[in-house]
């Protein structure tokens, strides 16, 4: 873990995957208990890409709040984020790349796209992300 001296930790989130994208994944405090499945296929479950995915727009809502409220903005009560995950396979094996589409209704485009654009900036996923993934923003 890279952190530093200054750094404190708000949480820690802990889970145990068993199976791999065939089995399940539970939180140590019972919270998250899914079946884990292999995208395509028949059935109940979820897989690694949709759980990245809702992971990563709860957390972007959050980080939009602190931009809104920055910048002197409420956002509205039908705010959405439309997150998509691709696994994509090439030549150099497996990666990752996503699009978030944010649906701000009712806020001017330029200030839904400024306040998108700093929750981009604030939002730990994007952070990690960043340099590593493809990422397409855009404000429905």
């Amino acid at each position: 873990m890279n952190t530093t001296t200054q750094d404190k930790v708000l949480y820690t989130g802990r889970t145990q995957t068993t199976g791999g994208r065939g089995g399940a994944a539970r939180s140590d405090d019972g919270r998250l208990d899914v079946t884990l499945t292999r995208f395509g296929t028949v059935g109940p479950g979820t897989n690694p890409e949709q759980l990245f995915a809702a992971g990563w727009s709860a957390c972007f809502m959050g980080a939009m709040a602190r931009a809104a409220q920055a910048q002197g903005v409420r956002l509205p009560e039908g705010l959405a984020v439309n997150a998509e995950i691709d696994l994509l396979e090439g030549a150099d094996g497996f990666r990752l790349a996503a699009r978030l589409q944010v649906l701000v209704p009712g806020v001017p485009h330029d200030t839904a796209l400024a306040i998108v654009e700093g929750a981009h900036q604030l939002c730990p996923y994007s952070k990690a992300t960043r340099g590593n993934i493809e990422v397409a923003l855009s404000v429905a």
